[in-house]
C-alpha cells in the first residue's frame, strides 16, 4: 500500500514562495489501477514525481509497504518496487531495446523474454529488439517500449505519467490496449496521470486533484459521471478528452 501523510510541496517563484502541494492524503490499496485527473497546473504531476522520489516533499511522509520512504532516493524507491515513467520517455543513442530491457530487468534476461515483453505492449519483437532507442523510433513507439521496461522491472507500483502526451491516435489506441491488459493481470498497483476518458474508463478508482488537494477519489462507476456531467465532457478536469490522444 501506498500512503501519502499531509503532503505539501512548495516551489520559490520570483522570490515568493508558491505551494503547488497543499497537505495532501491519500492511499493507493495493493493491485488497484488507479488514475489522478484534474486541471492543469493542480498537481498531478508534482504529486507523481514525489512519490518516485524526483521531488522531495515540503511537509508530511509518504509511506510504502509500512515504510517510510520519505527521505529515501529515487534508486533507493526503485529498489524497493517503484518504477516511474515520463511523459517524454528518454533515448539513449548506442543502447538497443535489447539492452535496455536488460538493465530495467537488473539481470540478464534471454533473447526470448524480452521478446515477451515486447510483444506485451504491442510490438513485433524482431523489428525493436536490436534497434537503438534513439530518434528513429516514434513517440509510440517510445511509450511502448518504456512501459515493456517496466513490465520487465516488474515492480508492485507502476506510476506513469501523462503517457498520452505527445503520441498519435493510432499509437493511444495501442497504449489503450496495452492497459487493459496490464489491468486484467492485476499483479501491481497502476497510478496513471491522464486527462483522458478511454484511459479513465479502466480505473478500478479515479481521483481528482485541483490546486493541490485531492477533490474527489473513489470507484470508477461514481467519480467518471460526475466528471462528464458537464458540458461537452470538460468538468472539473478542464480537459477531459473523449477522442484523440492530446489535449488541444
Amino acid at each position: 500500500m501506498l500512503e501519502l501523510k499531509d503532503i505539501s510541496f512548495n516551489v520559490q517563484d520570483d522570490s515568493k514562495e508558491k505551494e503547488i502541494i497543499r497537505h495532501l492524503d491519500l492511499n493507493i490499496d495493493d493491485g488497484k489501477f488507479v488514475v489522478v485527473t484534474g486541471p492543469n497546473g493542480g498537481g498531478k504531476s508534482t504529486m507523481a514525481k514525489l512519490i518516485a522520489g524526483i521531488e522531495t516533499p515540503t511537509e508530511g511522509r509518504i509511506i510504502f509497504n509500512g515504510e517510510d520512504i520519505t527521505g529515501k532516493s529515487i534508486t533507493e524507491r526503485a529498489n524497493l518496487g517503484i518504477s516511474f515513467a515520463f511523459q517524454q520517455p528518454a533515448r539513449f543513442k548506442g543502447i538497443t531495446v535489447l539492452d535496455l530491457l536488460r538493465i530495467a530487468a537488473g539481470k540478464q534476461l534471454t533473447v526470448s523474454a524480452c521478446c515477451e515483453f515486447l510483444s506485451e505492449v504491442g510490438l513485433c519483437a524482431r523489428d525493436y529488439i536490436n534497434r537503438e532507442v534513439n530518434a528513429s523510433l516514434s513517440g509510440g513507439e517510445l511509450k511502448r517500449i518504456e512501459i515493456a521496461t517496466v513490465l520487465a522491472r516488474g515492480t508492485q507500483l507502476a506510476i506513469f505519467d501523462e503517457p498520452e502526451a505527445g503520441i498519435d491516435l493510432w499509437s493511444f489506441q495501442n497504449l489503450i490496449s496495452v492497459f487493459e491488459r496490464m489491468r486484467t493481470a492485476n499483479t501491481r498497483s497502476i497510478l496513471i496521470i491522464s486527462h483522458q476518458e478511454r484511459i479513465l474508463q479502466i480505473a478500478d478508482e479515479i481521483v481528482v486533484l485541483a490546486n493541490g488537494q485531492v477533490t474527489k477519489h473513489g470507484p470508477r462507476e461514481e467519480i467518471l459521471p460526475e466528471l462528464l456531467g458537464t458540458s461537452d465532457a470538460v468538468g472539473v478536469c478542464g480537459c477531459l478528452k473523449r477522442g484523440g490522444a492530446n489535449c488541444d
